[in-house]
């Protein structure tokens, strides 16, 4: 059976004032020693499982980059990790309470073909949401979402497949690229993080993989959250496991409004929960409320 409730050592790490200011100065932030090193021995191996259960059936070679979506439900170490202590609480603190897993994916990057490793070509810029860069207004957009990925191997070194982004540019919807199409942003910077590290980072910041010219695997893991309104990117496979989660998973895993309650019909069975939700649908309120006070979740 899961918690019936947050593990309240999540209250010792807390969003710290830096951590604010670098997220929406820089638009990211990395946590060192998010996992322990059994942690990241453990799930390494559920991500070498899923490398030797998932390659073939995909039709990939050993040297190209497998992707696998909605993994949250395939064991229960993946599961425990949608609220993990070190890292939950940061999340819910930028984007508050009404939020839910909306993404999650596993990343395997083996070490590039030895024919391709001489190819000098720009990397693959983007912002995370699809259309909702197109069809959103404003300058810059609205933030909607962030993702936490946990690096299971040592990207401390450049060439390992290091995650890079472009530090300030989720604070603007364009990202000006240089003319001799090959180039990447002078600004962009390489994420260089050890195992058992935390990257959180905003949707709209520009950024990029890289080939990894090492001649080890990178294995990283993303967890993407969301306000409880915006329809999941995964099919979010999850059904299997709903009745061993607590309320607050339960919650963060997309379980359908709760009936009306005192709120009379706010929140109840129809799509009006996912905007006005009532306390039953939302159990991570009471509990922030609970722990840290009425100014913790308001408005």
């Amino acid at each position: 059976m899961g918690r019936e409730s947050l593990d309240t050592a999540c209250l010792n790490y807390r969003l710290t004032d830096k951590e604010r200011d670098e997220f929406e100065k820089n638009g990211f932030f990395v946590v060192e020693d998010a996992l322990s090193p059994t942690i990241v021995q453990d799930l390494t191996k559920l991500v070498d499982r899923v490398d030797t259960d998932y390659r073939n059936v995909m039709g990939l070679g050993p040297c190209e980059v497998l992707e696998l979506i909605d993994f949250v439900g395939k064991h229960d170490l993946f599961l425990e990790m949608l609220d993990w202590p070190r890292t939950f609480p940061k999340v819910w603190e930028i984007l508050g309470w009404h939020i839910q897993l909306y993404h999650s994916h596993i990343q395997i990057t083996p070490p590039v073909a030895p024919e391709q490793r001489a190819m000098n070509q720009r990397l693959g810029w983007h912002q995370d949401s699809g259309r909702l860069n197109l069809e959103l207004e404003g300058n810059p957009r609205p933030r909607v979402s962030l993702k936490v990925g946990y690096f299971l191997t040592d990207t401390s070194e450049l060439g390992r497949g290091n995650f890079w982004a472009v530090p300030g540019s989720h604070l603007h919807n364009d990202l000006e690229l240089p003319p001799d199409g090959v180039s990447d942003p002078p600004s962009a910077v390489a994420v260089q993080a050890r195992a058992g590290s935390a990257l959180f980072f905003d949707r709209r910041l520009y950024h990029a993989a890289s080939p990894n010219l090492s001649d080890i695997t990178r294995k990283f893991l993303v967890y993407g959250y969301s306000h409880r309104w915006l329809k999941p990117r995964d099919n979010m496979t999850v059904d299997h496991v709903m009745s061993r989660c607590s309320p607050i998973r339960q919650q963060l895993l997309g379980a359908p409004t709760f009936p009306p309650s005192a709120f009379g019909n706010r929140g109840g069975d129809a799509g009006s929960g996912y905007t006005s939700p009532n306390a039953e649908a939302v159990p991570l309120r009471s509990w922030i409320k609970d722990h840290l006070g009425e100014d913790a979740v308001a408005p």
